[in-house]
């Protein structure tokens, strides 16, 4: 039994589960904006089963392709993948279950979901291998992200309204800016390794600038999809919360770039909870 709980504890390192906080208030908000409220105990288990099942598979593909860059890496090489905790083959099956967990829950949920659950996988992957060949990585991260907000609208009407894209755009600039951020910490490795960056290509004050334009874009999206979703007070007051949030975010990182971690954990974190819990007071008081 202890090797089996060692085993669970050495994949959830590998994912690291806890940064599912990301993508999985995005996927709710869409959701209680498409239900107008509360959209149902089964969507509810629907909608984490896939956020989880995806977001699994997308870290495996991306830890099982990373093996040789995580070994140089100082910053990554005592990951799971790379000192002999997990091998392999049991990286590509836990990446097979949850492939197989995602399009089984999608089709559970309607037909729209599971025609477009394997070109999300795909675009899910796809990350893993884009570091390699173009500096547009971070941009693929936040689409993959991105998709969180489509994937919980069609779960609950089996549409792609306007709202939910721009909803969508918000979240792919917001996750591409913090990114960057994160990506300072490897500026110099990434040179060295030849690996495809705006930090290593354009050097962190243009990686700064690039990043706040992205959350600045962010925040226009949301305001945006505030407007196009016909939303009320408590909708605006979380796109203003979320601006504050990224500026500080911005602000920390500038003056110290110890802090890229705390920026990169902590308050993306906060972000989300709190646009969340946001959009359903707007809608429990609307």
């Amino acid at each position: 039994m202890q090797k089996i709980i060692k085993k669970l504890k050495d994949f959830n390192e590998l994912v690291m589960f806890e940064h599912s906080i990301f993508s999985l208030p995005f996927i709710f908000i869409a959701m209680v904006v498409a239900a107008d409220g509360w959209f149902g105990f089964w969507l509810l288990v629907l909608g984490v089963l896939a956020a989880v099942s995806a977001r699994n598979f997308a870290m495996g593909v991306n830890r099982y392709a990373d093996r040789d860059i995580d070994a140089k890496n100082p910053r990554t090489a005592d990951r799971p993948n790379v000192d002999g905790r997990l091998d392999s083959f049991s990286i590509l099956i836990f990446i097979g279950v949850n492939a197989l967990v995602f399009i089984i829950v999608a089709y559970m949920i309607n037909s729209l979901a599971f025609a477009l659950s394997v070109p999300i996988l795909a675009v899910l992957a796809s990350y893993s291998y884009f570091k390699r060949f173009s500096s547009l990585a971070h941009v693929v991260l936040g689409l993959s992200l991105g998709l969180a907000p489509i994937a919980g609208v069609i779960a609950v009407e089996a549409s792609i309204p306007l709202w939910s894209v721009l909803l969508s755009l918000g979240v792919i600039f917001w996750v591409a800016g913090f990114d960057l951020l994160y990506s300072l910490q490897d500026i110099e490795f990434d040179k060295d390794n030849e690996l495809h960056s705006i930090p290593s290509q354009y050097g962190s004050k243009a990686t700064l600038f690039i990043s706040a334009l992205f959350h600045s874009l962010a925040v226009l999206f949301w305001l945006l999809f505030v407007w196009a979703a016909d939303l009320g007070f408590f909708a605006f007051v979380a796109v203003a919360g979320s601006g504050i949030v990224l500026y500080y975010e911005q602000k920390l990182v500038r003056e110290d770039f110890q802090e890229i971690n705390r920026a990169f954990f902590t308050l993306n974190g906060y972000l989300g909870i709190a646009f969340f819990v946001l959009i359903v007071f707007d809608r429990i008081f609307a």
